[in-house]
């Protein structure tokens, strides 16, 4: 398995804590960028001022570092573009059907 696709498995165990969502699934990470070992994650919250940006963030870099040989990781967060229930893939969208969320 290529370092991306650790990685993307990885970010797929992290949820967000309001959302029955994986924060991959939610649409949350804007892009993944890989170095050679090393990672660089551009995300997003769902609302400006999350309380949450320093635990996910630090959670990703924890979850991140448990790829064997990984180097550096490095999340940076944004917020635009804006995070909005469109970004959510559809893998995403049929885990809240499954929950009864209307989407």
């Amino acid at each position: 398995m290529d370092l991306k696709s650790e990685v993307i498995n990885k970010l797929k165990e992290i949820y967000d804590p309001e959302i029955p969502v994986d924060i991959y699934n939610l649409g949350l990470v804007y892009a993944i960028e890989i170095n050679g070992k090393d990672v660089n994650i551009l995300m997003t919250f769902t609302a400006v001022g999350c309380p949450l940006v320093g635990t996910l963030s630090e959670e990703v870099r924890e979850k991140l570092n448990e790829i064997q040989g990984i180097g550096k990781v490095k999340v940076e967060v944004t917020w635009e573009p804006r995070w909005t229930p469109d970004m959510i893939t559809e893998e995403g969208r049929e885990k809240l059907r499954s929950f009864g969320y209307n989407v």
